[in-house]
């Protein structure tokens, strides 16, 4: 089996990420074979569902496979994050109107591009291991591969929140914000065999039981009120002033990301308000990262993170309070005419 395993499994397309080494980290050519096996089933007769999985280990997928992005940028390659993530974010937005159910089970680590791939789904399935988070403001990026329309439909400021802090969700959190439907403890070899002899998504339905209580339906009052500013700004200093167990765990993160791309998440989920389209999302989010290995703190926060692993970035800006409105704008405004942009419409 390949990095990626692409097959028909009795009434179901199955498809398995196999990387467990790198934590099911998706590469190009798997983002090109997802989306080419998508066409391929759509109309398929035989195929009544999709069921998406990673190979057993720590993570369905923990993200992008982003060290060749490094040397691109440092080459000044722009062109080619630019060229990889049009075709991403076709493909993720094939996925979310694929017009036949599509069933992931998101064990372990569903992080960045994983969220791509598996939380677009139809039935998006957890269990007791899984962590899902949005950390891209970490390395300099931005939540996107329409992460963002997620958070910006979560409920009342909980998209700000993890959209900054890049905070790991249990399942319970994650059904809870949106990123998940269905609670399915421990092992998923049954259920799974039983889709796809069957093609009955309604089988993945029944086997959901009560989740595990979301500690950030607790914590939502809290959240509303120290994110609901204008800007990260705002946000930092409503952190900054409360001494909660809340605001302080948030401050800390505040502290550790980038502050371009903080402030530009806060800005764009503003933007797209509570119901966006995931044409919207998937747009505004190639605004900031067609221009992100030239002008944001990509390519050093891959150094510090992945490359050197100092955990030391220099990120451009001192702080999340210092990042001035024009820097924000100037890497959320409209591309030039002629930028090619990512064929997410249908």
């Amino acid at each position: 089996m390949t990095e990626i395993d692409i097959r028909q499994d009795g009434r179901a397309g199955r498809i398995t990420l196999n990387r467990p080494d790198v934590l099911n980290a998706l590469s190009w050519e798997m983002c090109l074979a997802i989306e080419a096996a998508l066409d391929g089933w759509a109309e398929a007769p035989g195929i009544d569902l999709v069921l998406i999985e990673g190979a057993p280990g720590r993570a369905f997928c923990a993200g992008g496979d982003i060290l060749e992005m490094h040397k691109a940028g440092t080459e000044g390659r722009y062109e080619y994050g630019q060229r990889f993530w049009r075709d991403e974010y076709r493909m993720n937005a094939k996925m979310f109107r694929f017009p036949k159910p599509v069933v992931s089970f998101l064990h372990g680590f569903t992080m960045g591009g994983g969220v791509g791939v598996g939380c677009h789904a139809s039935h998006r399935i957890v269990n007791e291991s899984s962590r899902i988070a949005m950390p891209e403001c970490a390395i300099g990026l931005v939540p996107d591969v329409g992460g963002s329309l997620i958070l910006a439909r979560a409920p009342g400021r909980l998209g700000e929140y993890l959209g900054t802090t890049g905070m790991r969700m249990g399942p319970g959190d994650a059904i809870h914000a949106g990123f998940a439907d269905l609670y399915v403890p421990e092992c998923w070899d049954d259920l799974k065999a039983r889709l796809c002899e069957s093609g009955d998504v309604g089988l993945a339905d029944a086997a959901g039981v009560t989740p595990p209580e979301a500690p950030l339906a607790t914590m939502a009052q809290e959240i509303d009120a120290l994110f609901g500013g204008e800007t990260l700004g705002d946000i930092a200093r409503a952190c900054a002033a409360s001494e909660s167990e809340v605001a302080q765990g948030a401050m800390k993160a505040l502290r550790a990301n980038s502050p371009l791309s903080m402030a530009c998440t806060v800005e764009m989920l503003h933007r797209l308000g509570d119901d966006p389209t995931i044409d919207q999302a998937l747009l505004l989010e190639y605004r900031f990262t067609h221009r992100a290995l030239e002008h944001a703190d990509f390519v050093e926060g891959i150094r510090a993170q992945i490359v050197d692993k100092d955990r030391t970035p220099r990120w451009r800006h001192a702080g999340p309070d210092q990042v001035p409105p024009i820097d924000v704008s100037a890497m959320l405004r409209p591309l030039p005419k002629d930028t090619p942009l990512p064929e997410v419409t249908p």
